[in-house]
């Protein structure tokens, strides 16, 4: 697999190698790091960093109690007008997750950090090449969550500050069902796949300190618990052609199986039923149905409180993505 980046020393920033990829692909791959010790990721940089933040790129997340039927509350909610360290005080004395989007086009120095590090995967042969490489950064509580889910694009987490457990699960039945990845493809709520406790005898498990990180195959279900302190990571992504047509039958099976009531009998990625099916959700894209529907899955309903670090003050009419866009940080 190719990252074309920038070329730059070799393990200037980590120790990954031409054939981490391809080692990745197969298992969880533990990997060294360096970025933890860079002052670009020292606390005080983190809220600076926050305060940067547009309100349309960021998501800052509750973990309440168990809800009904045994689900688990996830609410989404916004600074309240708070700075980047009163965003971090309540973050280390709540039960919240923060995750700074899209760090890499928003700050040149992440930009930097993210070509390089993909720099260093190298290549390999046969060769493939990656793209829309992303960068974000996730701040969360000592002993916060984030519960058993799966993502659509490669992904990496590296540690920068805290310690944090993850659970990593074979991308496969029954740990992982085709409807599950559409499910996620339509909302982008990458949680709310079913999780049984027996899961766990086959899991991956990593105790992650900083300097640490790891990449995992695709769509491997996980699921984090952080150890008792506040916790700074970065996230990173990568799309393939594979990966991308991959993502595309998943969009077109779910509004198959969702909305027309179909059962789809395919994941092909390629002849007619693909080209049936890039075609049935690029329709969905330029009609707005598919936004609409994300945006609905992810209402606005509580504020962090000013006066008590760590609560939150529930607001009376959830708003939804399209109504926040416009506010600050």
């Amino acid at each position: 697999m190719i990252f074309a980046m920038d070329r730059i020393a070799p393990g200037a920033l980590s120790a990954l190698t031409p054939h981490s990829p391809t080692q990745w692909q197969q298992a969880p791959l533990l990997f060294q790091h360096r970025l933890h010790a860079d002052p670009r990721f020292a606390l005080p940089a983190v809220a600076g960093l926050i305060d940067r933040y547009p309100r349309r790129s960021y998501s800052i997340v509750h973990m309440g109690e168990q809800g009904p039927e045994g689900r688990r509350v996830w609410r989404e909610g916004d600074f309240g007008g708070l700075d980047g360290a009163r965003v971090l005080d309540a973050i280390e004395c709540g039960r919240l997750w923060l995750n700074l989007r899209d760090g890499h086009a928003l700050d040149p120095g992440l930009d930097a950090v993210m070509r390089g590090l993909f720099a260093e995967a190298g290549a390999l042969a046969p060769p493939v090449s990656s793209y829309g490489h992303r960068l974000g950064v996730l701040v969360s509580s000592p002993g916060a969550q984030v519960y058993y889910h799966a993502d659509l694009p490669g992904q990496g987490l590296l540690q920068l500050h805290g310690r944090k457990r993850i659970y990593i699960y074979p991308p496969r039945l029954p740990f992982l069902s085709e409807q599950g990845l559409e499910n996620i493809a339509l909302s982008q709520l990458e949680v709310g796949l079913e999780y049984r406790p027996e899961f766990d005898r086959e899991a991956v498990v990593l105790d992650l300190e900083p300097g640490q990180g790891v990449f995992w195959p695709l769509n491997s279900p996980h699921r984090i618990e952080n150890h008792d302190s506040l916790n700074v990571s970065m996230t990173l992504e990568y799309w393939t052609q594979p990966i991308r047509r991959s993502h595309m039958i998943n969009v077109a099976n779910g509004i198959l199986r969702n909305h027309y009531g179909r059962a789809p009998r395919s994941r092909r990625l390629d002849g007619p039923s693909f080209y049936a099916k890039a075609a049935l959700q690029a329709l969905w894209r330029r009609t707005g149905r598919l936004e609409g529907q994300r945006r609905a899955a992810r209402p606005i309903d509580f504020r962090l409180d000013p006066d008590r670090p760590g609560a939150i003050l529930d607001l009376g009419t959830p708003q939804n993505e399209g109504q926040r866009d416009g506010q600050g940080a």
